[in-house]
């Protein structure tokens, strides 16, 4: 199953479903002839879009709206705040080529302060599946939810068989006490390659997929952070806002403090390329985030390229 089939199924489960786009139809379009009125493409017009959208909310419908990310919170943010999030409106926002997903595009083009904007909002969920199967098992639950939901699309094929979704928890793929990587979306692909590089060179490591950001598991946050090993927040956004600022917002709420190593892009937006030219250029490869943990926990010898090539072949299979 992909994208469309699971949205073309809940639709015709549920009447109250609404199909709508900007004129971006990639993971749609083949739904205008089945659902009929249902399908609505309002056409260049992200703020027309949203705002009818919280309309039809209002009258009881749950409106699953596409456009690419940047638009969406950029152009139609005061929509989103004001139609949507004050009225508390069961708004679904399906967000396309989030973070490094919009590889190809220069800075116009990013939603990498997406995450900040979002979960700035009262009452917005925010929402980052690490693959198209993760995205799978949360849409249907994240759909059914009376609350807003701002949602990063990922179709990326799966490298990982995830546990069962639900909202406000975190998925634990393993724990360690040397080292834990905090990570949403794309880059928990990446996280998996540097995790068993830093398992090869001897570290305790841990991962957590942190795909429902708000809310939180704090519980499953602070868990990582009392066993007093390097906690690493990763994410394909700006530091400020996202990933790094959530963990310093609930350290600072519980009175605590750790040693954090964040992952991020720094007052900078990413050069455009290819999505494997991205990675490399930024340092966010497996490869490129093992070492830069080896080199924070103490480890400056290069003690993870003789594995980095039979690991990623492995992911890649």
């Amino acid at each position: 199953m992909n994208y469309e089939q699971l949205i073309h199924e809940t639709a015709l489960a549920d009447e109250r479903l609404i199909v709508m786009t900007a004129e971006n139809r990639a993971l749609i379009r083949n739904l205008p002839g089945p659902l009929g009125q249902r399908f609505i493409d309002t056409g260049i017009t992200e703020q027309t879009m949203i705002g009818a959208a919280a309309g039809l909310a209002l009258r009881g419908r749950v409106p699953v709206v596409h456009a690419l990310a940047t638009f969406l919170t950029l152009r139609a943010f005061e929509f989103i705040r004001t139609d949507v999030g004050i009225a508390n409106l069961p708004v679904k926002i399906s967000s396309f080529v989030p973070g490094f997903l919009s590889d190809g595009n220069g800075p116009t083009h990013q939603a990498i302060e997406d995450i900040s904007l979002m979960r700035g909002i009262p009452g917005m969920t925010v929402f980052a599946a690490a693959d198209e199967q993760d995205m799978l098992a949360m849409l249907p639950a994240i759909w059914a939810s009376p609350s807003p939901a701002y949602v990063r699309v990922n179709t990326r094929p799966a490298t990982y068989q995830h546990a069962p979704f639900e909202i406000g928890k975190a998925e634990i793929v393993s724990e360690g006490y040397d080292v834990t990587i905090l990570t949403y979306g794309m880059l928990f692909e990446q996280a998996l390659i540097a995790k068993d590089l830093l398992t090869e060179a001897g570290y305790s490591v841990g991962l957590v997929n942190l795909r429902s950001l708000k809310p939180l598991d704090s519980a499953a946050v602070l868990n990582v952070v009392k066993t007093g090993g390097l906690v690493v927040t990763l994410e394909d956004h700006f530091q400020t806002g996202g990933l790094y600022s959530i963990v310093a917002e609930l350290l600072l709420e519980n009175e605590l403090t750790a040693k954090v190593l964040p992952l991020a892009l720094k007052e900078k937006w990413y050069k455009p390329g290819r999505l494997s030219e991205v990675l490399e250029y930024e340092g966010f490869t497996g490869q490129h985030i093992a070492r830069r943990i080896g080199e924070k926990l103490g480890d400056k010898a290069n003690a993870f390229n003789e594995r980095t090539e039979v690991i990623e072949n492995q992911f890649a299979e």
